[in-house]
This record gives C-alpha cells, sequence and structure tokens, in this order.
C-alpha cells in the first residue's frame, strides 16, 4: 500500500514523535501510581512529574502567575465548559464569534437557550478575522465575557487577540481564549493578550496524547468549579477545596496523558516551535500557490498567508466537499477533514453549506514537499475528471 499522506493535524497531530509515546509509556510503567495520595517513593516521583507538567507548559503560555492555577482537563472542550460556566451568572452577557468551535459555541448556546444569558455572535471579514472594534461596539453593560478562539480550526486565520484582550481588560470583562489550534505551532503570552483564561488540548500541535488537556487561570479571576470530589488534600472536609488546581481538578490526574503531554513539550522545545511553524508555513505557501493555478478549485480566505495557520479550506466547484475527500482518500491516498468540522457558523457565512462544508487540508510538522505536489496534482486530477471548470 502507498504510503498515507496525513493532513488532518487541525483534529489530532499524527503522528506523534516516537521519542514522545515511548518516554511517557517508560515513565508510566515505572511510576504509574496515584500522583498526591501518599507518601510512598513512587506517588513522589509521579507528582513531582506532574508539578514540572504544570510549570513548564505555565511558562510556555506565558502566564506569571503560580503555576498551580495550570489545570488538567480532558480536553479543550472540557476546559472550555469549565471556564463558560463557571465564570457567567443568570443575566449576564457573553460574546462569541462565527469562527468557534462547537466546543464553545455548544456551553454558550446552551446557557443561553434556557435563558440564564443573553449571546452576540460575531461575525468574520471576507479575510477571515474578527474586528476588534466590532467586539468593543457589542459590550453591553451587562457583558461579562468574551470567548473565541486564538486560531480557527476551519481557515487557519489567527485572530487579533491582543488587541480584543485589551478592549475586554479596559471594559472589565473576562477573556478566554481557546488555543486549541494555536498551542504548541504559534507563540501564546497569556500576558501580551490580556487573557483571563486560555483553554488548551494536548493531542493537536501539543504533540502529547488523546485525552488530557487544561487550563490556565489568571490570578485575580475566579472560575466556579462544575465538579466535586476526592482531591487527596484535607480529606475530613466536606467542601471542595477553594486552591488551585484542586478547585478546578477532582479525582484521579490522567498520569500517562500528562507524561506524554510534557515529552511533547520537550520535543517542541528541542526542534524549535519557531522552525516547526515556520517549515509548516512554507509548505502551506506552497500548497496555496500551486492550487491558485488549478482552474476550479475554491480557496477560502487564502488570499494572505500572514497570521495564518497551515489549514486550508477548499472545494471544487461542482463537487460535495465529502465527494473529493473520498476521491482524495482513495485514489491518492490523502487524508482530509471534509465537513463542517464542527464550526457550522463558518460555514453559514461561507455559504458552503450547500456543498456540504469545506475539504480542510491542515498541515503537521512530518509532512514534506513532495506530499504538497501529490495533494495539487490529485486536485488537478479530480477537477478534470469529475469537476466544473468554468
Amino acid at each position: 500500500m502507498d504510503e498515507l499522506i496525513y493532513m488532518d493535524n487541525a483534529a489530532t497531530a499524527f503522528p506523534k514523535p516516537p521519542e514522545v509515546l515511548q518516554n511517557a509509556l517508560d515513565f508510566y510503567q515505572t511510576y504509574g501510581v496515584n500522583p498526591g495520595r501518599s507518601g510512598t517513593d513512587l506517588a513522589l516521583e509521579a507528582e513531582a512529574m506532574v508539578t514540572e507538567a504544570r510549570k513548564t507548559l505555565a511558562a510556555f503560555f506565558g502566564a506569571t502567575g503560580d503555576s498551580d492555577r495550570l489545570v488538567f482537563t480532558q480536553n479543550a472542550s472540557d476546559s472550555l465548559n469549565i471556564a463558560i460556566q463557571g465564570l457567567v451568572q443568570e443575566g449576564d452577557h457573553v460574546i462569541t464569534t462565527c469562527l468557534d468551535h462547537n466546543s464553545v459555541l455548544r456551553p454558550v448556546y446552551h446557557l443561553e437557550q434556557t435563558g440564564q444569558i443573553e449571546a452576540t455572535y460575531l461575525p468574520f471579514d471576507s479575510t477571515g478575522f474578527v474586528d476588534p472594534d466590532d467586539v468593543a461596539q457589542a459590550i453591553q453593560p451587562n457583558t461579562r465575557l468574551v470567548v473565541m478562539t486564538h486560531g480557527s480550526n476551519v481557515l487557519g486565520t489567527i485572530q487579533p487577540v491582543a488587541e480584543i484582550g485589551h478592549i475586554c481588560r479596559a471594559s472589565g470583562v473576562a477573556f478566554v481564549v481557546d488555543v486549541a489550534q494555536t498551542a504548541g505551532m504559534f507563540p501564546i503570552d497569556m500576558e501580551a493578550m490580556k487573557a483571563d483564561v486560555i483553554c488548551f488540548t494536548g493531542h493537536k500541535s501539543l504533540m502529547g496524547p488523546p485525552g488530557i488537556g487544561g487550563m490556565y487561570v489568571r490570578e485575580g479571576v475566579t472560575v466556579e468549579p462544575l465538579r466535586y470530589g476526592g482531591t487527596g488534600v484535607r480529606s475530613e472536609y466536606p467542601d471542595h477545596l477553594e486552591e488551585y488546581p484542586w478547585r478546578l481538578e477532582c479525582g484521579t490526574l490522567n498520569l500517562l496523558g500528562i507524561a506524554g503531554l510534557l515529552e511533547g513539550q520537550r520535543w517542541i522545545a528541542k526542534e524549535g516551535p519557531e522552525t516547526i511553524y515556520e517549515r509548516e508555513t512554507t509548505l502551506l505557501t506552497k500548497l496555496v500557490a500551486g492550487l491558485k493555478e488549478v482552474d476550479g478549485v475554491i480557496l477560502y480566505c487564502a488570499d494572505r498567508l500572514e497570521h495564518h495557520l497551515p489549514v486550508l479550506s477548499l472545494n471544487v466547484a461542482g463537487m460535495t466537499a465529502n465527494n473529493v475527500g473520498t476521491l482524495l482518500d482513495v485514489k491518492f491516498n490523502v487524508a482530509t477533514r471534509t465537513g463542517l468540522q464542527c464550526a457550522p457558523r463558518v460555514h453559514e457565512q461561507l455559504g458552503t453549506k450547500e456543498t456540504k462544508g469545506t475539504v480542510r487540508i491542515s498541515l503537521g510538522p512530518f509532512n514534506t514537499e513532495a506530499q504538497i505536489d501529490t495533494v495539487i496534482e490529485g486536485l488537478q486530477d479530480i477537477v478534470q475528471r469529475h469537476g466544473n471548470r468554468n
């Protein structure tokens, strides 16, 4: 069988660096006990690794406060549910955007439909960016929260979150940033962003395994817990702990996931995040340039590639996205993501619901120029044989 050309890294990075998986497994096989629950040497070693992961990630995200405010969760969706529902109260107004993923949209929609909050969904412009002035104009006296993506998982556009964060801070509005797509690929500085909470997942560009994610809560910001249970600390008290990280963590941590996340950080540091991003951007530039020469391929928000992730959405005229994706898979062994990519409001604004969404190509650190050539050639073939060229 021909080599798989995997280009769905925005869903999950694949493959993972072999040393990340092996080193995490080696740690787990040696110290795979419950951290923080006893004073045995094994438990202390496990707890030391978790503490190191908190400190490493907090520093990586530019957080200057206590690293214990780095809280581990299942994934970005889990973190966003905790942040959104833990920050708002009945009668509040929440601002989000039409670029956002359902991990933001559905918690906000739930609170809106149950009458607990009001919500505003801001559009993006023709190049795929939200205007900070639109955020400023949308703020009302009861606006409590602005929550939005740092990088669009459909269009790849990196949003002006620092400008928006300054607007929120000046207005006394909490600012939550979903960094699921950017964490590990693009620099994140919470202080520069004026972000109150960032929510991340481990299995994308942070190069960790699935089932691990987290959030960092800025000092002075209070997120109410949604879950209560065992922490291994002050077990005699009936109340859940107020201190971080236990305030938002309960039960046994995903030790193998945290170990994998820490190893992913080490791999990123060794490779150099700037080097990884530059290499992937070079591939994206080659891909866009090649596809612009293919009559019948429609690219979305790809005219400018500044402030852009290596993510591209496209369609072929006269075809549905899923048919194009199937042909890329079956004929050329190229794995992409087709459909609405869990971000329906993007497609409503783009007008791509009739084509059943888009074909999303998302690059990773192990893609090559030769693979880009194959994708371009494959789409040329699909247009010639099946498309509706104008």
